[in-house]
């Protein structure tokens, strides 16, 4: 499917910040102490090019990041799967990070305790990132999004990364042009972007990729999470403070203590998302939620959501929770100053960008979770 249209490139507009309102539960920080903060640095005052630049060496940039590439179909179905590593190798002399793939072509599997397995890979570079060159990329705290971009294909991509210890979670969201019902598709601009397919690693800096086999073989040390852990639903439903980090093209890099998340923050606690827009897609063994909009248009700005459970409570300490927010912007018609049979659009924007680090402090009192009764059933069924 082509997309007819002419895409240019414009100069930046300002959008509003969905997240700068104060409330009560959120107080500002000035300068962030938590080391999930770039250390050393107000986040208001620091130049931005440098705070997303050691944002990037320190939570994205490290190695290696081993994964298996699961795509699901717009169903929540697998349709591909593909052992694959994403190589961000720092060079400390030159300060860059040089990105490349290697994707497992094939191979042979070894048939004895003693003998190792032989994989073919073919690595495809990809480019270089330094000081003020990331590209689309931009993070905050531990989370990362990529785009979103445009494709050759005429599809629209948007990555988003969560990074923990020596693992990662990273999801590509793809829509493609689509036309209401009784429109011939290709003649005339799309009504939106309908999700297509996304892809979801669970990768790691191993010298494997992460398996359920080599998680119970070589269970991670502390601070590193399991990436096939089971995560039972009760687990979302807790009291969860933190930090979070907001950016908005107008208000910047801001940080903020959050103590407590009012009901309608806490959107990691409904998986199916708050209307029929929502397409998710939750993955127990893990503790993964992908929120993202089913179709993008221009009448609001779209939100892709990702949340990540990568510890449990234990004798560690209490649970973690990771959740990063992209808001994006599609199919905004560019302002002509002379008129034109063509219809252009600007191309698709990052409006805002939220992610929060968050603890658990507790289960929620019975008067604050809606589904108190249904959730302590399950929990008192799994206890021993």
């Amino acid at each position: 499917m082509r997309f007819p249209l002419v895409v240019l490139l414009v100069l930046p507009i300002n959008f509003a910040s969905s997240f700068v309102a104060k409330s009560p539960s959120w107080k500002k920080l000035g300068r962030p102490s938590s080391p999930q903060f770039m250390a050393g640095a107000s986040v208001e005052t620091a130049d931005d090019s440098v705070v997303q630049w050691e944002l990037f060496k320190k939570h994205h940039g490290k190695g290696s990041w081993q994964g298996i590439w699961n795509t699901y179909d717009y169903m929540g179905d697998i349709v591909d799967e593909t052992l694959a590593s994403v190589n961000l190798i720092q060079d400390e002399d030159l300060d860059v990070v040089m990105h490349s793939q290697d994707i497992v072509m094939g191979g042979t599997v070894s048939d004895c305790d003693t003998c190792f397995d032989s994989l073919e890979r073919r690595t495809m570079p990809i480019g270089s990132y330094s000081l003020g060159k990331l590209g689309r990329h931009r993070c905050a705290s531990v989370g990362m999004v990529n785009g979103p971009s445009l494709l050759r294909s005429g599809a629209m991509a948007t990555e988003l990364a969560l990074s923990h210890g020596d693992g990662r979670i990273r999801v590509i969201l793809q829509h493609a042009p689509v036309w209401e019902k009784g429109v011939e598709p290709g003649s005339g601009p799309p009504q939106g972007l309908k999700l297509l397919r996304a892809m979801i690693s669970k990768e790691a800096l191993r010298p494997t990729p992460p398996t359920p086999q080599s998680e119970a073989t070589n269970p991670p040390s502390g601070g590193n999470p399991s990436l096939y852990r089971g995560t039972p639903p009760f687990q979302w439903r807790k009291r969860w403070t933190g930090t979070s980090w907001t950016w908005g093209p107008q208000n910047g890099n801001r940080g903020w203590q959050l103590d407590e998340m009012e009901e309608a923050d806490a959107w990691h606690g409904r998986p199916t998302g708050d209307g029929p827009n929502v397409w998710n897609l939750l993955l127990a063994r893990g503790g993964i939620l992908i929120q993202c909009p089913r179709v993008v248009t221009n009448d609001e700005v779209g939100l892709f959501r990702l949340a990540w459970i990568p510890e449990g409570d234990s004798d560690e300490g209490p649970a973690k929770l990771l959740r990063i927010e992209a808001g994006v912007s599609v199919l905004q018609p560019m302002e002509e100053t002379v008129p034109s049979e063509n219809v252009r659009f600007l191309p698709p924007m990052l409006t805002s960008l939220r992610c929060d680090v968050l603890e658990s402090a507790g289960d929620l009192d019975s008067s604050e979770d809606e589904e108190s009764s249904g959730i302590k059933a399950i929990r008192d069924a799994m206890r021993p």
